[in-house]
């Protein structure tokens, strides 16, 4: 069972889909601030310099924070699919990244060119209804009608004063899951949607759990689960950090009436996996249950660089990342 898994995960398009980050890792390495920059961190999480080539944002020093620049293409099978929801979903994961980094978002630009107006139109509904729900205002880009495609990006900025990344899993840390399981499975596309029905108050309020716990030295390791899925996205993570970690695919949150396969390679509007020091892991739960999050302890980080699958009793390596880097953005010594 675990081994046919395995191997579904591997194939996945979201998956596979992060090797493309390996163009870019190799034309902007030894640049500054390019991967394989250090980062250092004290007993309490505080990350003391700026993230690397991995991260959710790039992260810039400014005063006495970071400022957070991030960017998102969108599919292009589901912009053509869904209009609407794809830009809704454009700004929405742009704030998901910020928040991510323990920051919260200043404003988004956009990039946007369809075949006509009326190809547009769907697309600028969604972006807006997203402005309005999340509070983050647009405030310029590039709109173009006369383009023989129809494709979509948009950009975000925002401010950190400390620092959750993807460079400071240790091995020992507790790796917990928080996903918003009040939502229902896209009809076509592996996108959870616990966004567009809520209450945009409570949106707001639940993302801010995330700059609370950096601020509060809860948590200083983590990302947004993305279009990877969960085991994506933790694969990420241990590469930025150079680390390894089991997996317990049993105890990931995750819908009575969605297969698990399916489940685990799903895009959540919600859903974060952080790196915790096992003393404040009891703490970083309590955050989430406060808010209604479904979240729980769901692997343990260790020094082997192998994402290890655990289920029913059976254990499953999905990826040895010293002998096959996934995106290539790796942490200085860690290649």
């Amino acid at each position: 069972m675990l081994g046919g898994l395995a191997a579904e995960l591997r194939g996945a398009i979201g998956v596979l889909a992060k090797r493309d980050v390996q163009i870019p890792a190799r034309h902007l390495s030894g640049a500054p601030g390019a991967a394989g920059a250090a980062l250092a961190g004290d007993a309490a999480g505080s990350v003391e310099r700026p993230a690397a080539l991995g991260d959710d944002c790039a992260a810039i020093p400014d005063g006495d924070g970071y400022l957070l620049l991030a960017a998102e293409g969108i599919w292009p099978a589901f912009l053509e699919g869904d209009p609407r929801f794809a830009g809704y979903s454009a700004v929405m994961v742009n704030v998901s990244d910020v928040y991510a980094m323990g920051g919260r978002p200043i404003a988004v630009v956009d990039v946007v060119w369809g075949t006509s107006a009326g190809a547009l139109e769907p697309v600028w509904e969604g972006m807006v209804a997203a402005s309005r729900a999340y509070g983050v205002p647009i405030v310029g880009g590039h709109t173009s009608a006369r383009s023989p495609y129809n494709a979509l990006a948009v950009a975000i900025a925002g401010r950190a004063r400390r620092l959750i990344t993807s460079f400071a899993a240790r091995p020992g840390d507790v790796l917990v899951a928080a996903i918003d399981l009040r939502g229902e499975m896209h009809a076509e596309h592996p996108f959870w949607n616990a966004s567009t029905g809520a209450d945009p108050a409570r949106l707001r309020g639940d993302l801010e759990v995330l700059p609370a716990l950096a601020e509060a030295g809860l948590c200083d390791a983590g990302k947004d689960i993305s279009m990877g899925g969960v085991a994506g996205t933790l694969l990420m993570l241990l590469e930025t950090s150079g680390a390894g970690a089991v997996l317990d695919l049993e105890a990931v949150p995750r819908p009575r009436d969605v297969p698990l396969a399916r489940w685990l390679l799903a895009f959540p509007s919600y859903g974060f996996l952080l790196s915790v020091r096992p003393g404040v892991a009891g703490d970083v739960l309590s955050a989430f249950a406060r808010r209604g999050i479904a979240s729980a302890a769901v692997g343990a980080v260790d020094g082997s660089r192998r994402l290890t699958l655990q289920a029913a009793g059976e254990r499953r390596t999905l990826w040895d990342l010293s002998a096959e880097p996934l995106t290539g953005l790796a942490r200085e010594g860690a290649r």
